[in-house]
């Protein structure tokens, strides 16, 4: 240079220049290719499919299908109370004050100031200094590192939205296994002692006829033997309840023994349940969704690491005033001010940046498998819920019937026996089978009931997802996002709706 001054407009079409020149290095190439996962067009276990008419079932509230208030109410009161649910909704307010704080750096920042000194030197006097000052900051986002972080940040909170979803759809579905678990073990502890009460009198019948010397006392002992096998289920049974009772009290925030139940019927819902298609069902599912947006946060990050390779800027100035004394710190002569602009580009770092964006790389590799992966246990949840709801019905009118023969040849044999038609043996084995029979068919009825929840929650019931806030962050997008990234957001509309067999 010749020592002359820079013509502004010079400086203006350099500035410009090198602005549009770094905002060209920001885009860090295209997608990678990710594998799609393959969505079945209809569940294989769902049946025929129905008209369009015929809307999938509202899931958000479940439980209500049951026709239970008493299981209401403690799904209800889990969802409020439950310590889980309240560590799930701290974890989403911390995510998104992240996002505030990630987002809050692609605006300037502007702080005050204020500076009283006094100083003294031997011989020359106490000196004063006042100072008033604004002191102004920004970097701008050339290469796109800073909203890529923002990005990732929102989908980072979206993650932990989507958690909090997750949480209350299990929480809701365990209420519910252990009210139907409950139910479950006072009806079999009923059983059970209806049992143990025909044992008792069948084992007087046998004494009497004893003492008649019409029978043996072979007759008394089986008699015995059975009664008190039938006696001793009796504390296995009252032990499941009291667990039962406790594991509900937990769940709903409580102590162990603080609920107490009166024996009533396992609850069923009405079987018009009618299914969505799969891609629905994914749409639905809070644990899918999070999957995805965690691997959205993975490939922000991504662009984020390789935004660091370019250059960046960051602009500064200050404007204040300084006075030797208080009264003259307001006058116009006591105006200091000051700008700085300073550009930055790695040249040398030991491979520190591109270690960085390969591991960033590593991460969204990891992100796409866990969110596949997601989507494979997501449907399979559903075709085994699916697989072991048919089973279930198809099994439960025969064990109905099969409990209402065995209580007819208990009481035929009983009243044969006792006209000495026919020997003790057959009267054991009616009662044993009785017995059997009554509680295979409560079992059946319980585990009709949780193959529903379980079904639920594999739909992903129990949650309402709000409507999505929009983004507080600059409106310029991240490089095109991989068609895998899209799985739960851009499924195939549904044609049809599969019902429940």
């Amino acid at each position: 240079m010749n020592g002359r001054p820079v013509p502004r407009l010079a400086l203006h079409f350099l500035t410009l220049s090198l602005t549009a020149a770094l905002a060209g290095c920001a885009n860090p190439g295209p997608a990678p290719e990710l594998p799609v996962s393959a969505v079945p067009t209809q569940w294989s276990a769902g049946g025929a499919a129905q008209p369009q008419s015929q809307s999938p079932t509202e899931l958000a509230a479940w439980w209500r299908r049951f026709g239970d208030a008493e299981l209401s109410a403690l799904i209800d009161d889990a969802l409020a109370h439950n310590p889980g649910v309240r560590s799930a909704l701290a974890a989403l307010r911390q995510s998104r004050a992240l996002a505030d704080v990630a987002a809050a750096a692609l605006a300037p920042s502007l702080d005050g100031s204020g500076s009283a000194q006094r100083s003294h030197s031997d011989g020359g006097g106490t000196y004063n200094n006042f100072g008033l000052g604004l002191d102004a900051s920004w970097e701008p986002d050339l290469s796109g590192g800073l909203r890529a972080g923002a990005r990732a940040a929102e989908s980072d909170a979206r993650a932990a939205q989507m958690s909090l979803g997750q949480v209350q759809v299990s929480l809701a579905a365990e209420v519910a296994l252990a009210y139907v678990d409950l139910r479950d073990q006072q009806a079999r502890l009923l059983i059970a002692q209806d049992n143990l009460a025909t044992q008792d009198d069948t084992l007087q019948i046998a004494r009497w006829r004893q003492q008649a010397g019409l029978v043996s006392m072979l007759d008394v002992e089986q008699a015995a033997t059975l009664a008190e096998q039938t006696r001793a289920q009796l504390p296995l049974r009252q032990t499941a309840v009291a667990q039962a009772r406790h594991r509900l009290a937990v769940l709903t925030g409580r102590p162990p023994g603080a609920l107490t139940f009166t024996p009533a019927p396992v609850p069923l819902p009405p079987d018009d349940l009618v299914l969505a298609f799969p891609a629905d069902t994914l749409r639905q599912r809070p644990d899918v969704r999070q999957s995805e947006a965690q691997l959205q946060a993975a490939w922000a990050r991504v662009a984020q690491a390789d935004a660091a390779r370019y250059p960046s800027l960051r602009l500064s100035g200050t404007l204040g005033l300084q006075s030797l004394s208080t009264g003259s710190l307001l006058n116009g002569s006591s105006v200091v001010a000051s700008m700085l602009a300073g550009l930055t580009q790695p040249i040398f770092d030991g491979g520190a940046i591109a270690g960085r964006l390969r591991a960033q790389q590593a991460a969204l590799d990891q992100a796409s498998a866990n969110h596949h992966t997601s989507v494979l246990a997501a449907l399979q949840e559903v075709e085994d819920a699916l697989v072991a709801l048919q089973g279930d019905r198809a099994r439960i009118g025969s064990l109905q019937a099969a409990a209402v023969a065995a209580r007819n040849a208990e009481q035929l044999a009983r009243q044969q026996y006792q006209a000495g038609l026919i020997g003790f043996d057959v009267v054991l084995q009616a009662q044993r089978i009785l017995l059997s029979a009554e509680d295979a068919q409560a079992a059946v009825r319980a585990s009709l009931a949780n193959d529903h929840v379980r079904l639920y929650k594999a739909l992903g019931g129990g949650w309402e997802h709000p409507p999505e806030a929009p983004t507080a962050t600059a409106p310029t997008e991240l490089p095109a996002r991989p068609a895998f990234l899209a799985l739960s957001t851009s499924l195939p509309a549904r044609a049809a709706q599969a019902p429940l067999p």
